[in-house]
């Protein structure tokens, strides 16, 4: 991996963590990810699935990671099955784990090869009555492509149908919700790797320059300094296409006196950082650009100021919406009437801020985490709020990512990057 070894004390508490919310003689299973073919015999880069890594820190194909807090052996209360190298996968992929690496990244003891779990399975399922499956109930997945976790439940149920089936996505969203401080230590890693892309792209960007040219000045950034790349697709979003929120063709021309808006951030060892700046093409903001985009980043400081444990969400949301109003009406992008014409469903302000103002981060860039109940210290957020104007093909968007504390503001593992008008206006002129 391109990564620097992560502490295995993370995967052990993790593991604690986990088997402490079982139920009583239950045995977990947690697969990787498919590795997904494209067409012919080519494939997709390999992405480890969320939960196994998060249990395990195995970043390899194929690896089956089992739980049984409970197993008369006591080597059978944590098992890692992974690939064995053999002469053909040495020569074409090289050397997979051996058990002693899986054991060092892992602090798992007990390893076994991939080949050995059918002739395991049957007596470790003899001594439990129940099995946790591994299932993604994240409520904006996309559930229709069939993953390896869910074929091996279906063939689970149709063999072993007298057990109790339970999900274990209830356990583990409440607890990547909350960070360990290595987890914070390496998000920070990803969004230092972006702050470098960021510096980079603002003595690049010009009038004329493609958005593709300024996506590649990015990733180049981003692989030079050991992260696989974004965190997620790309927005590179010059003029009208800022209005656009989910714009990710980046094939458009920037041109002179347009705003350009970038939504896009490192990973570094699967892990997201989530950035957003808007900057003008030019170097140099318009009048009326410098208000919308103070006003923007207005609403993001309050709503950063106000963001700690005991918070909760609705309240949260309920205050950027009135900093919000605010803003658009001194923008005159609002009006009085706009205001006695809203409803709660649809407030006024929707008309030019549709999105959600934060989200929780971590191994996925909308990871797991409660949004109902109140906020907890250690979890990490985004503050993203933006105003988009498709009649002045003006859309700004700024993005930071916050580590909640218990009694004070929370940390913001991007205050070192350029935000301010000034800011980006004198390094785009240096």
């Amino acid at each position: 991996m391109k990564y620097q070894a992560i502490n295995p004390q993370l995967f052990i508490e993790n593991r604690i963590k986990f088997t402490q919310k079982m139920q009583a003689n239950s045995i977990a299973f947690f697969n990787a990810n498919d590795v997904f073919i494209t067409g012919a015999d080519s494939t997709m880069p390999f992405e480890q699935q969320r939960d196994l890594f998060y249990l395990s820190g195995i970043d390899q194909e194929e690896s089956i990671l089992v739980l049984f807090p409970e197993a008369k052996n006591p080597n059978h209360r944590e098992i890692l099955f992974v690939k064995e190298t053999n002469e053909l996968i040495a020569i074409w992929e090289g050397e997979k784990l051996s058990k002693q690496q899986a054991t060092q990244v892992s602090g798992i003891t007990t390893v076994y090869w991939l080949q050995e779990f059918e002739t395991m399975i049957t007596p470790l399922l003899k001594e439990a009555k129940r099995i946790y499956f591994n299932q993604n109930g994240h409520k904006r997945a996309d559930t229709e492509m069939e993953s390896r976790d869910d074929r091996f439940v279906k063939q689970l149920k149709k063999n072993y149908p007298n057990h109790q089936y339970i999900s274990s996505f209830p356990i583990l969203f409440e607890l990547r919700g909350i960070k360990h401080s290595v987890e914070i230590d390496i998000i920070q890693q990803a969004c230092n790797i972006t702050k470098k892309g960021f510096q980079r792209v603002l003595s690049f960007v010009k009038p004329h320059v493609w958005e593709y040219e300024i996506e590649a000045e990015w990733i180049h950034e981003f692989i030079q300094n050991k992260s696989k790349g974004f965190a997620y697709t790309p927005i590179i979003a010059s003029g009208y296409n800022a209005c656009v929120l989910h714009y990710i063709q980046n094939n458009k021309q920037c041109q002179d006196g347009d705003l350009l808006l970038m939504d896009c951030a490192a990973e570094y060892a699967n892990y997201a950082s989530d950035l957003t700046r808007t900057i003008p093409v030019n170097g140099k903001f318009t009048a009326r650009q410098k208000a919308v985009y103070q006003s923007v980043l207005n609403v993001k400081n309050k709503a950063t100021a106000i963001l700690k444990e005991g918070l909760l969400w609705k309240d949260y949301n309920q205050a950027v919406g009135e900093w919000m109003t605010e803003e658009l009406l001194s923008l005159k992008l609002l009006n009085k009437v706009d205001l006695q014409q809203q409803t709660p469903e649809k407030p006024a302000y929707k008309k030019y801020y549709m999105h959600g103002t934060s989200h929780h981060l971590g191994l996925d860039t909308h990871d797991y985490g409660n949004y109902t109940d109140k906020l907890k210290a250690n979890m990490v957020v985004t503050v993203e709020p933006g105003i988009y104007i498709p009649k002045e093909k003006l859309g700004i968007r700024l993005e930071d990512n916050l580590v909640i504390q218990k009694n004070t503001s929370p940390i913001n593992l991007m205050e070192h990057i350029p935000i301010e008008i000034e800011e980006i206006e004198d390094l785009m002129n240096l």
